[in-house]
């Protein structure tokens, strides 16, 4: 089963996978997302716009970043407290055994990274090509080999994993590499109370496929995402390991505290 909740993981049979009538895989008996007339997950969601780019937009860390991959090693990087179980090869880091997420913790960012799945590998919907970045290790702005693979909307490359499909696929074709540019806004809190959400835009090989977008709340598969009563103020960035391979290369983030 396709587990995406990084809060909660859901068992049994309540919500049940389906074919949808065009023979791609989607959810029913799923929420409606409030301010739509679609449901979680649902196939029926209009598949945004393809469009091509010139691919990834590649970009050295400025001087004030903090390099979390630069091609030679994980030292920055745990899996479950301990050893990254990911592996180092060729400059790149590929998705191995269990999620991987930094040693430190951030609010607000600016993160940059690259990611591809290996041209011969079989995609087919939500699988063979499924990883993720999770903001604050709750908030998953997806990653998915969404060129030339339909699923569902609120699914693919550069959603907001349940919630947000992007507003145009952008996915450089299989084989070559993407670029995701992400700008992180934490929730802000009144007691118990969300006064601001969890806000994010993300650039997708250049192009705008989140335009500063709230979450509904952190990311759940197959139910509706709301807000704790309690939250952390800081959380590591999180990449999914998904049970495919896909790989990551140039990763840096910079932290985005109060103007002085």
């Amino acid at each position: 089963m396709n587990f995406k909740n990084p809060i909660v993981f859901l068992t049994g049979s309540m919500l049940g996978l389906v074919t949808s009538a065009v023979g791609k895989p989607g959810y029913e008996n799923t929420p409606k997302i409030p301010g739509t007339e679609y449901s979680v997950h649902d196939m029926a969601r209009p598949q945004p716009p393809v469009i091509e780019t010139s691919g990834a937009v590649t970009v050295a860390a400025p001087s004030d970043a903090k390099v979390l991959f630069d091609g030679s090693d994980l030292s920055a990087w745990t899996s479950g407290g301990g050893e990254p179980a990911w592996k180092v090869k060729d400059g790149v880091m590929i998705a191995s055994g269990k999620d991987l997420q930094t040693k430190e913790s951030f609010g607000a960012i600016q993160l940059h990274f690259e990611w591809r799945l290996a041209a011969d590998r079989e995609v087919d919907g939500q699988k063979g090509g499924n990883s993720g970045c999770f903001l604050m290790g709750l908030y998953e702005v997806q990653v998915l080999q969404s060129n030339n693979n339909e699923t569902y909307p609120d699914g693919q490359a550069g959603a907001l994993y349940g919630q947000l499909p992007p507003l145009v696929n952008a996915t450089s074709p299989q084989g070559e590499w993407n670029s995701y540019d992400i700008f992180f806004s934490p929730p802000e809190y009144d007691g118990e109370e969300v006064i601001k959400p969890a806000r994010v835009t993300v650039i997708h090989n250049g192009v705008v496929v989140q335009n500063g977008e709230d979450y509904l709340g952190p990311t759940r598969h197959k139910r509706l995402a709301s807000y704790p009563a309690e939250h952390p103020e800081v959380g590591p960035l999180k990449f999914q390991f998904h049970q495919d391979p896909v790989e990551y290369r140039n990763v840096w983030v910079r932290p985005l505290g109060g103007r002085e």
